[in-house]
């Protein structure tokens, strides 16, 4: 991205900023509108927030609407996306001036992904959060695979719906039986792309740890709740657990049950490791998520990395820092330049948000 201009977006009643192609730093005191400026990027690049689901609230106090759009350059020239809110009228989204129905069908939409304090429940929460970010980083990786998840949920949902008319008597279990083999063929190449996206950052996710100083072996693994890899052994699986789909009055077994499990020296960093631990794992998986798009789309990815550094020892920032520096583009805030080592190197971009 080069280039952003935002109109009454949160605290902005306008702003126009340059970037950087490789680290770029935000600094300015607490409550200037650093996080704004960050939400306001990765809006303008998907279309949504990473921190709300009431997008009213990304309108400035007293506006009607806001309107965020971002510019970037790639070898076919120079490229617009656009994305303007009026709550209550919806949103009108657009590529290079023509409308489009969602940025990540984009070809030149930037991958971009985010660290904040609020998102270490990608560690430490539920299960369903870590699947959805995996599933993310499998489109990225291979965009053309992100009709198989689709595919999955949909048929989910058509089991889950019948299992409910089986539970009122209007139907016999019966009628299970095809949806039983479309959710488990579906579900056999959804766990498959996981599991090879997971086996392509583990080595990167390691070393990654190991580097930030991350105590202990750190590991990455996908965990399934079926060892199936044909439709037919996935699907007789599924059926064998009817009783208790029907007790529960919905479907209990298949990859919607998986989890990506993080962990140092054997032991799961959801439930042992502490909140700094936690922090390191999070920054790991994202650097090496990055790492691998690079190698594999030959893409680089925007890293915004909000409030990064303030839980960071010296040694720690000056890693993180140094890896920030290497290939794509990354923007981190901080309340202070000093916080960020390396800040006055060539090839950094300082921005000041007063």
């Amino acid at each position: 991205m080069t280039r952003i201009s935002l109109r009454d977006f949160r605290s902005y009643e306008a702003a126009e900023l340059e970037l950087g192609p490789g680290l770029n730093v935000v600094y300015g005191a607490n409550g200037a509108g650093k996080t704004n400026l960050l939400e306001a990027l990765y809006f303008g690049c998907t279309g949504r927030s990473f921190r709300t689901s009431d997008e009213r609230q990304l309108v400035r106090h007293g506006a009607k609407s806001t309107r965020v759009v971002v510019s970037g350059a790639d070898d076919d020239g120079v490229h617009e996306l656009a994305v303007g809110l009026q709550p209550g009228e919806g949103k009108r989204m657009t590529s290079d001036g023509a409308p489009v129905e969602r940025l990540f069908d984009v070809p030149h939409r930037p991958l971009i992904s985010v660290f904040s304090p609020d998102r270490l429940d990608l560690i430490k929460g539920a299960a369903g959060l870590r699947r959805a970010h995996l599933d993310q980083f499998v489109v990225a990786l291979w965009p053309a695979r992100a009709a198989t998840r689709r595919e999955y949920l949909g048929a989910l949902a058509q089991r889950n719906a019948l299992l409910g008319r089986i539970r009122a008597g209007r139907v016999g279990a019966d009628a299970l039986v095809p949806w039983n083999l479309s959710v488990a063929t579906a579900g056999v190449q959804l766990a498959a792309d996981r599991a090879e996206a997971v086996a392509l950052i583990e080595e990167a996710f390691a070393r990654h740890a190991q580097e930030l100083g991350l105590t202990g072996s750190a590991t990455l693994g996908y965990r399934r709740r079926s060892d199936a890899t044909t439709p037919q052994e996935l699907a007789e699986e599924i059926a064998a657990k009817l009783d208790i789909d029907l007790a529960r009055g919905h479907s209990t077994h298949g990859p919607h049950r998986d989890d990506l499990v993080l962990a140092r020296s054997g032991r799961t960093l959801r439930h042992y490791g502490s909140q700094g631990e936690q922090r390191l794992a999070l920054l790991s998986l994202l650097l090496a998520e990055r790492e691998v798009l690079v190698e594999e789309r030959r893409q680089p990815l925007l890293l915004l990395l909000d409030d990064v550094m303030s839980e960071l020892d010296a040694s720690r920032r000056s890693l993180l820092a140094e890896q920030l520096r290497g290939d794509g583009q990354s923007i981190v805030t901080a309340t202070e330049l000093e916080h960020v080592p390396g800040w006055d190197a060539a090839g950094v971009t300082r921005i000041s948000v007063p």
